[in-house]
């Protein structure tokens, strides 16, 4: 048999036929599924996410993950106005220990005891407070009977004014003002409920100093230990992040009282000038109400505007506007980004939500801490992600 006739490849085709079709079985037959085939026990669920849009999917992820820290947030807020002399107190303390940390110090530098040091900064703050409060009541307290009798004359111009100017008769305008006052003393509390509030702030007072004593002298020893009982890598993140957001309190604490000063300053000033009575008291409403961005200068201004109106009549009012708005636009254009450092600054968008969400949860104890929270709160999150980004770095290389 030669090559060229047709049996001549009959071996070779008949030697391979069989491993041929033991492959075609394998296949057939083997129980390893093949990639891109779905176990016999999973379901439509995962098939269902992975053929959503990435868009849904990554609002659904976002979207579940800000209701879940708002929920959160909000349980908090509650226990904090469930408990809130407590809290209050709380605040308070850690607030005052990150401004006179400067103070305890530099009297530590002195080779001061921790407990002396601590005790000589308590007795600072309090004379202080009462110098402060003697003072604003000798200066104004003979002013007070005066300013009611200008009140009630500005209370009759602006009565005047309004049923001169406005559709509005004198019987109609007198409804409003007698619906106003049922409302008011029908809102107003009692005398149990009153006597139960000032226990509770003489007792939150008093808490806060004790604890603000303890802090001042204990205070980084009982950071230390906390840091002592970490462990792993997570220990130098937390520390590197607690540093920072406890710089972050103390320039916000002490940059906030000096602006706030800068502008009860100017503006009792201007009181002075235009001889407002009560320039003293609305001075420190202006320090007060700098401790509450934005809101808090706005109404003491307006408090400012409305007693001079009251007292010396539109004129002076318009000037004390003036003033009001000119110290203002100094202090927030000109010495606010001097004073306050970068890393504690906040866009004014997330401050006015930041304290329509304090004031909503807690008050107006809720408006004063809600901005610090915050600051603090993204200057440790910026740290830990600055800190991971570092660390992440050289492994990825």
């Amino acid at each position: 048999m030669t090559a060229d006739e047709p049996g001549a490849d009959a071996g070779p085709t008949s030697s391979t036929a069989p491993t041929t079709g033991t492959a075609q079985a394998t296949g057939t037959t083997g129980a390893t599924p093949t990639a891109g085939t779905t176990a016999p026990g999973e379901t439509g669920p995962r098939q269902a996410w992975a053929a959503l849009p990435w868009l849904v999917r990554n609002a659904v992820l976002w979207s579940a993950c800000l209701v879940v820290i708002i929920a959160g947030l909000y349980l908090l807020g509650r226990i904090a106005v469930l408990l809130a002399p407590l809290a209050i107190a709380l605040a308070a303390t850690i607030f005052l220990t990150a401004l006179l940390d400067p103070v305890l110090l530099r009297l530590r530098r002195l080779r001061l005891p921790a407990a002396l040091a601590a005790l000589l900064t308590v007795l600072l703050l309090l004379g202080i407070l009462v110098g402060v409060g003697a003072l604003v009541w000798n200066l104004t307290a003979s002013q007070f009977d005066q300013l009611s009798q200008e009140l009630t004359q500005g209370l009759d111009r602006s009565r005047d004014f309004v049923t001169s100017t406005l559709p509005v008769s004198d019987a109609q305008l007198d409804k409003l003002i007698d619906q106003a006052r049922e409302g008011l003393s029908g809102s107003s509390p009692d005398p149990v409920a009153g006597a139960r509030t000032a226990s509770e702030v003489v007792g939150s007072a008093l808490l806060a100093l004790v604890l603000l004593f303890f802090l001042l002298k204990d205070g980084r020893s009982m950071w230390h230990w906390t840091l002592s009982r970490m462990t792993g890598p997570n220990r130098p993140v937390v520390a590197e992040a607690g540093r920072a957001g406890w710089q972050t309190l103390g320039a916000y604490s002490r940059g906030t009282m000096l602006i706030a000063a800068i502008d009860a300053i100017g503006i009792g000033l201007a009181l002075v000038v235009l001889r407002v009575p009560l320039a003293l008291p609305l001075a420190l409403i202006t320090f007060l109400g700098g401790f509450i961005p934005i809101i808090g200068a706005t109404v003491a201004g307006a408090v400012a505007v409305l007693v001079a109106l009251a007292a010396n009549g539109p004129t002076t009012a318009l000037l004390t506007l003036a003033a009001v708005v000119a110290v203002q636009q100094i202090e927030g254009n000109l010495l606010e980004p001097l004073v306050m450092k970068r890393q504690v600054r906040l866009h004014p968008a997330v401050i006015l939500v930041a304290v329509t969400a304090g004031t909503l949860i807690a008050g107006i104890a809720g408006a004063f801490v809600s901005v610090p929270i915050t600051a603090v709160l993204w200057r440790v999150i910026d740290t830990v992600q600055r800190r991971r980004s570092t660390t992440d770095t050289p492994a990825r290389s």
